[in-house]
């Protein structure tokens, strides 16, 4: 925004400072003219040599003439002194301010990682610098996120267009292959486009949180969950156990909706191979209210579960499987989450397996 120039404001408080230096100097005069001029004659008087043996009686005319050149010449250094020291502790006061505006100047052209770090004690300026750093190291980290996460969304959409353009040239290339195995691999190669897609538009839509909160409950939604779900887990033989008690919170429904969805859905296919178990329970405590998905399977540790809620980030059995995924089930979770101001919790199984949490802040009491 172009601004057109102005008084600095070091000049404003150099001038401020002066004016009410001046300003208390008059006053101080006043009280000498008022509480002491004020009682003096302005005629001299005949009085008794005993009383006074030595010295000159005062009359106002005389001090006035005496005072008057002099409270000028205090006022003149008063500004002059004000102007200056003025000028100085104004300069030491926007020092940091300073230095605020240079890191943001900085920051603009595109370099995230100079920080102010300014030293001293606790104080309104040094509160503004903290907080500028902890912004300039939140916006690195989302910034180095989203590089991140686009060069691995181009490395994950280039593939499926690769193999389908691979697979247009082989059938240019023999005109005696069987065109419905092409059809079929070319659907299932756009298919896999098309989800990772959709998923980068829900995780997009998840970190904007532009959706209307309403009322949802959790249980329901699990309960729609695992019925969706429910021939999937047949055909790979996994059973479901449910519990737990209503759980009322503000939300959008289409995205917790679709949390849910993918912990049911990741229970179910990283899972052991026949007689598998996934648990869900939900359960509401005095000011949240809490979605549990747990499941049988291969033992994780806590390093690797800790990486699981990464953007496209696939374990082996991930890939070799027929729902493998575009790696951004549990990313999605984690972004709807936090979009939802809650917090998620992996925890490995000791038998194998993993336990996943999400945790919500509770509707408040009298909704439905």
């Amino acid at each position: 925004m172009d601004r057109r120039p102005g008084v600095s404001v070091r000049l404003k408080l150099t001038l401020s400072y002066a004016g009410f230096l001046m300003i208390a100097g008059v006053l101080l005069l006043g009280a000498v003219w008022v509480f002491l001029l004020r009682y003096v004659p302005d005629r001299a008087m005949l009085k008794n040599p005993d009383d006074r043996p030595d010295g000159v009686f005062p009359i106002r005319s005389v001090l006035l003439d005496v005072f008057a050149p002099r409270a000028a010449a205090v006022l003149v250094f008063l500004l002059f002194f004000g102007l200056l020291g003025g000028w100085i502790l104004a300069g030491r006061m926007l020092a940091p301010l300073t230095r605020i505006a240079d890191a943001t100047r900085t920051a603009t052209k595109g370099s995230l990682s100079h920080r102010i770090r300014l030293p001293g004690r606790k104080d309104e300026f040094r509160e503004l610098a903290d907080a500028f750093d902890a912004m300039l190291a939140r916006l690195e980290a989302h910034v180095a996120e989203q590089q991140r996460f686009a060069a691995n969304a181009s490395h994950e959409l280039r593939t499926p267009l690769a193999v389908s353009k691979a697979l247009l040239d082989v059938a240019r290339a023999d005109p005696d292959q069987d065109p419905g195995e092409v059809i079929d691999r070319l659907h299932a190669v756009n298919t896999r486009a098309i989800d990772l897609t959709e998923a980068l538009l829900l995780l997009s839509h998840a970190d904007q949180r532009s959706f209307t909160r309403e009322d949802v409950d959790l249980s329901l939604l699990a309960e729609e969950a695992i019925e969706t779900l429910l021939p999937l887990a047949e055909k790979r033989g996994v059973t479901f156990e449910t519990s737990g008690d209503i759980t009322p919170t503000l939300g959008s429904h289409a995205l917790l909706l679709q949390l849910t969805t993918n912990l049911v859905h990741n229970a179910i296919v990283h899972n052991l191979p026949e007689q598998g178990t996934v648990w869900v329970d939900t359960g509401a405590r005095p000011d949240t209210v809490a979605l549990t998905v747990e499941n049988t399977g291969e033992k994780l540790t806590p390093q690797q579960a800790s990486t699981l809620t990464e953007r496209f980030q696939r374990g082996t059995e991930r890939v070799h499987t027929d729902h493998a995924g575009v790696g951004l089930g549990l990313a999605i979770v984690k972004t709807i989450t936090h979009a939802h101001d809650g917090t998620l919790t992996l925890t490995p199984r000791p038998d194998g397996g993993i336990r996943i949490t999400v945790e919500l802040p509770a509707a408040p009491s009298g909704a439905t």
